[in-house]
């Protein structure tokens, strides 16, 4: 699943080309000056993107380089248009955000199931001689060539749609709550990884109601600038309501943690810092140690919370201590008004940044000791192999 989970694409996009309109003067037996009757041309095929709830990721758009729509058909004689071009319709996963290839501006977005935006419009037929009659020129010979078509490479990033994202540095119990409090099944472990990939899981809430909680892979300091995974997860949190940071009580300065945490999302994008945040401090049936065994300080959470400005909840998701105290916590923020509407202005990306998905299979390194026969400079004594079986027939 891990490896099906692709959010970043880059493809080449051509619309169709209008057609050519028909130049053609009318003649019959009984018809010596029929006049003009050139028809129109075509219109170019247009390249459409619509939205899809079923689909979670880009994958079937990763071997996918190259997307064109048909050109218009050319007009014909006594007023026949030309065929219009067939629109390519790109089904991509709502969320989903285009980039230019080129210069990394912002195009448009997609976040409803079958909301449809025209990414490249087909370009126009030509209009035929016929419209080009008048009193003084009654036999046109000339007509209206189609509009080009339009190109460009554009970049498709997923952003996921979650109600609450989980921000923290890795191990930081972010993939334990998420698989306690939902049936989500993510990868744990005793010892520090971060998930590779982003996690989504429906969190039940009372009298049936339920919201959805989205696991990010873990940040470091530097990630706004691309260290460790980077710019990869923190496209995942632009479209999140409330932002739930996760800071462990083994930690000896959990103030410093969150403070390096909300300093991230700030480079990465400031408007970050405008949605709820909720400090949830894990790993409460664990000693408050330092490396050295000393015992630290209690943590106040009153204290902190009063210094924070945001509210701040101790939690063991192995315990099970304080989960239904933070579920009513995250129910009342995403039940606020201003968090209602998620609307964010996508900053332009950086198109030098190699995204791991771009990286192809040749690229990897061979197999050391590997000995491949064209490779070889002397000849093979291909009789010793003989008699055993591989060159029967």
């Amino acid at each position: 699943m891990a490896a099906n989970f692709i959010d970043y694409v880059k493809i080449y996009c051509r619309s169709g080309k209008g057609g050519a309109g028909c130049m053609h003067l009318h003649r019959a037996k009984y018809l010596p000056k029929g006049g003009p009757d050139g028809g129109d041309g075509g219109k170019g095929g247009s390249i459409i993107l619509e939205g899809n709830r079923n689909l979670w990721t880009l994958l079937h758009l990763k071997y996918q380089k190259h997307i064109m729509a048909t050109d218009g058909g050319k007009g014909g004689q006594s007023r026949s248009f030309g065929k219009d071009g067939e629109d390519k319709i790109i089904e991509v996963p709502c969320g989903t955000v285009v980039y230019d290839g080129v210069t990394g501006e912002f195009i448009c977005e997609v976040k409803e199931h079958k909301e449809r935006v025209v990414l490249l419009k087909g370009g126009r037929g030509g209009l035929g001689n016929w419209h080009f009659r008048t009193a003084t020129n009654q036999a046109p010979r000339y007509a209206q060539p189609g509009e080009p078509a339009q190109e460009r490479t554009v970049i498709m990033q997923l952003k996921v749609l979650a109600d609450v994202g989980l921000v923290g540095f890795p191990n930081a119990g972010k993939s334990t709550l998420l698989s306690v409090v939902s049936a989500a099944k993510p990868e744990i472990a005793d010892y520090p990884f971060t998930t590779l990939t982003p996690q989504l899981g429906i969190v039940s809430y009372r009298d049936g109601r339920s919201f959805c909680m989205a696991d990010i892979p873990g940040i470091i300091e530097g990630a706004s600038e691309g260290k460790g995974l980077g710019l990869r997860f923190l496209r995942h949190i632009e479209r999140n309501a409330v932002l739930l940071f996760m800071v462990p009580a083994t930690s000896p300065d959990i103030e410093a943690e969150y403070n390096i945490l909300l300093r991230e999302l700030e480079q990465y994008n400031p408007e970050l810092l405008t949605k709820a945040r909720i400090l949830a401090v894990t790993k409460t049936d664990l000693p408050r140690v330092d490396d050295e065994g000393k015992q630290l300080p209690a943590v106040n959470y009153a204290k902190l919370s009063k210094k924070l400005g945001i509210e701040v909840l101790p939690i063991s998701s192995v315990a099970g201590e304080g989960i239904e105290a933070l579920k009513d916590a995250l129910w009342t923020e995403l039940n606020k008004e201003q968090n209602q509407v998620i609307e964010i202005s996508h900053a332009p990306i950086d198109v030098t940044v190699v995204e791991p998905s771009e990286v192809s299979l040749q690229d990897s390194e061979e197999e050391e000791g590997t000995i491949y026969l064209n490779e070889v400079e002397e000849e093979w004594d291909l009789d010793k192999y003989k008699g055993i079986g591989w060159d029967n027939g």
